[in-house]
This record gives structure tokens, C-alpha cells and sequence, in this order.
């Protein structure tokens, strides 16, 4: 897989002359508005003059005051910096929105209509546009209006109660798993209201919350509720409902085994030389299997243990049994096979993840640039129809900022 040059402007993309307006910080805004770009939308990222608080979250930094956190949510994307809690800026604001398809924002719930800006209005003035609001637990309820990051709605959504081991206790999720999902159904939801825009040429709300992301992320243990009541309870990497689905320790590190049905257990019992626990009355069945998992693991352990990893993954899925090595995050992104599908983009000093979407005819370009703090101001706002003295002006009064006038990142 190849990625076209870096550049700025249109690429050919699905997406090509979609016109998105980014103003949301920090993950599952910037995330959607990314993979928007990364599809040939035209995206503007507006940054209040504090910037994006993730500008700031690092160590590593790849520039004085821009992390690697942020810059793997935001490249490809214009960018200006526009201080939208003054009238001026958000008189600015309107004439950008009046050429946009899109806007992604994940401000506080009631902010927009602080400051002009609710929901019927932007659907009067703007009856076209895709609206897309990113919120922790949505616009209202018990909780609306409560901020929310991934970690809380982990806690708050049960997704935290099922990870772990089953003697210790509740974990978070070591990737922000509910943000960078919101991110993804964001785009779809975006994508679903750009096709329904066809047939009727109006825009609408894609309301999206961090709680509906996670709690639609309980499955299976939802599923297991729902169905007779019980709490589901941690199992560490095993699985609920299959055995065995676990990780193991080989010779050399650890390993994951993922047995889906009575064919492979029999296959992996041949590769590990114990064909007994097949016909064993405790282990001949999933349901048996889950029931007598403990037995079971036991049994695996000691013909796992002496048996190199490389070698059993071989063994393994040569009989059609998953399995994998258990890799650190540097072993996954110098894999092979993840090399092969060009998910690691470099590019000059850019280094980051492919879009996870692929399409054959369209493909993904990853325009690795990453725009300093209002380095594109001046040029959006000229495009947009401001004149010098207008741009010049607003520079002057702190409404705007531009690189080379202390904008620089």
C-alpha cells in the first residue's frame, strides 16, 4: 500500500470537495475530522487561541509545543486559530459556515447556543449542513451537559468492570478505546447524513456521545445480562462464553490461543499432543469447556509451556486455530503483515497510522503535514472572502491568530 506525497490540497479522495469545518479538541472530534481528510475532505481545524489541550500532552514532542498525541489526530487538516468567545470571532465563524458541509465541534453542551447557535438555528440558517456533536453523555437527561473522557465513561458504561483479572481489580482499557470508537461512528454517522443529503439537500444533527459508544462496546456481556440477569465478572484475557480463549505463557512469552469451535479444539489438541482432553467428557464441547475452564487452562499450560512461540503460532494456524505472540506495540508496528498493508505512514519526519478504512478505486491519502497554530488563518479567511485590512485587522485585535504574528507552532 502507497501513500501519495504530502500536500495540502485536493487528492482525489471519496471525499474530494467536501468542505469540513473541525472545531473539536482533543480525541474523537479530531480523530473523525482526520479520517475525513484522509478520504480528500477539505478540512479547516479552528483552534481557540489556548489551542488544543493536546498540543501539550506529551512527552515525546515532535516540535516545541506539538506532541505525537496530537500530531497523529491532525494532519492533512488546514488551520487556523480564531477566538470564537468574542463576537468578532464568531461573525467569522458564520461567514466559514455558510461554505462548509460539515462541522464537527465537541464544545460543552448549550456552548454553540451561548453564543448564537442552537440547534434550530444553525438548521434555519444552514439548513444543509452536517452537524456533528461529539458529547461525553449527550445534550441532556440526568447527566446531559457533564463533561466526559474515555477513562470516566469507562467506569460510568461498565466497560471497566469487565476488565482485568478476575482476582484483581477494575482496569481502564490501555488505549482510549470509547474515544477513538466515537471517532469512527462520528465518520460513519457523518457519511450516512452526506448520502441522505442527496436525496433531500438538507443536513442534520449526528449526535454522538461517548456513553452510547461504550455501552454499545459491552457485547458480550450485555448480551449475557439481558438474558438472565447475571453481573458478568473479570476473566482477565479469557473469554465469557469460549474456551479455550486465553492467553498462555510459551517458552519465550506469552501467547494467545482462540478456539471457536469443537473442530479446532481437536486440531489443537494433535498440535499439542495431548488428543485425550478431546475426548475428555469435561472438555468435549464449548459449553464443557467454559464450564470446566480452570481444569482446562491447567492442561494447556504444561504442553504450552515448553514450546517455543514462533514455532506453535506456525503449528497452530497451519491447522486453522488463531493464535498469535502476545507483542509489545513495537513488535505490532514493525509486524510484517502490518507493514505489508501500509498501516505505518512515514513520510519525511512524519510518522503515524494509515487510515483504517480501504477502498480499492478511492483509496485513503495520508497528507502527512501538520499545520502549526494558525499557520493557514490568513489564507482561509482571504479564500472566504476578507479583505487584507479586514484580515489585518482582526490579527490586531487578538480575534485571530497567524503564524508569524506569535501563531507560530
Amino acid at each position: 500500500m502507497t501513500h501519495p506525497p504530502t500536500g495540502l490540497g485536493p487528492h482525489g479522495g471519496a471525499l474530494t470537495g467536501v468542505k469540513v469545518l473541525d472545531l473539536s479538541r482533543v480525541l474523537a472530534g479530531p480523530y473523525c475530522a482526520q479520517m475525513l481528510a484522509d478520504h480528500g475532505a477539505d478540512v479547516i481545524k479552528v483552534e481557540p487561541p489556548a489551542g488544543d489541550e493536546t498540543r501539550g500532552w506529551g512527552p515525546p514532542f515532535v516540535a516545541p509545543d506539538t506532541s505525537a498525541y496530537y500530531q497523529n489526530l491532525n494532519r492533512g487538516k488546514k488551520n487556523i486559530v480564531v477566538d470564537l468567545s468574542v463576537p468578532e470571532g464568531r461573525d467569522i465563524l458564520d461567514t466559514l459556515l455558510r461554505d462548509t458541509d460539515v462541522l464537527v465541534e465537541n464544545f460543552k453542551a448549550g456552548t454553540l447556543a451561548k453564543w448564537g447557535y442552537p440547534d434550530e438555528e444553525l438548521r434555519r440558517r444552514f439548513p444543509s449542513l452536517v452537524h456533528c456533536r461529539v458529547t461525553g453523555f449527550g445534550a441532556d437527561g440526568p447527566l446531559g451537559g457533564q463533561p466526559g473522557y474515555d477513562a470516566v465513561l469507562q467506569a460510568y458504561g461498565g466497560l471497566m468492570s469487565v476488565n482485568g483479572e478476575a482476582d484483581g481489580p477494575p482496569l481502564r482499557v490501555g488505549v482510549p478505546v470509547v474515544d477513538q470508537v466515537t471517532g469512527i461512528l462520528a465518520f460513519s454517522g457523518i457519511l450516512l447524513a452526506l448520502h441522505e443529503r442527496h436525496r433531500s439537500g438538507l443536513g442534520q444533527l449526528v449526535d454522538c456521545t461517548l456513553l452510547d459508544t461504550v455501552v454499545s462496546l459491552l457485547h458480550p456481556h450485555s448480551a449475557s445480562w439481558l438474558a438472565d440477569g447475571s453481573v458478568p465478572r473479570r476473566t482477565g484475557s479469557a473469554h465469557p462464553s469460549i474456551a479455550p480463549y486465553d492467553s498462555f505463557a510459551a517458552a519465550d512469552g506469552p501467547l494467545f490461543v482462540a478456539v471457536g469451535n469443537d473442530r479446532q479444539f481437536g486440531a489443537l489438541t494433535e498440535v499439542l499432543e495431548v488428543p485425550a482432553l478431546a475426548e475428555d467428557p469435561r472438555f468435549r464441547t464449548n459449553p464443557d469447556r467454559v464450564r470446566h475452564q480452570q481444569e482446562l487452562r491447567a492442561a494447556l499450560e504444561k504442553a504450552i509451556a515448553a514450546r517455543p512461540r514462533a514455532e506453535l503460532t506456525a503449528h497452530l494456524t497451519a491447522r486453522g486455530i488463531p493464535a498469535s505472540p502476545v507483542h509489545d506495540v513495537a513488535e505490532a508496528l514493525t509486524a510484517p503483515q502490518v507493514r505489508h498493508r501500509g498501516l505505518v505512514v512515514e513520510d519525511g519526519d512524519y510518522r503515524g497510522i494509515a487510515s483504517p478504512v480501504s477502498l480499492s478505486r478511492t483509496p485513503a491519502s495520508v497528507r502527512a503535514e501538520v499545520r502549526g497554530a494558525g499557520a493557514d488563518t490568513r489564507d482561509v479567511l482571504a479564500a472566504r472572502g476578507f479583505d487584507e485590512e479586514a484580515i489585518e485587522g482582526a490579527v490586531g485585535r487578538r480575534v485571530v491568530r497567524s503564524a508569524g504574528t506569535g501563531g507560530e507552532a
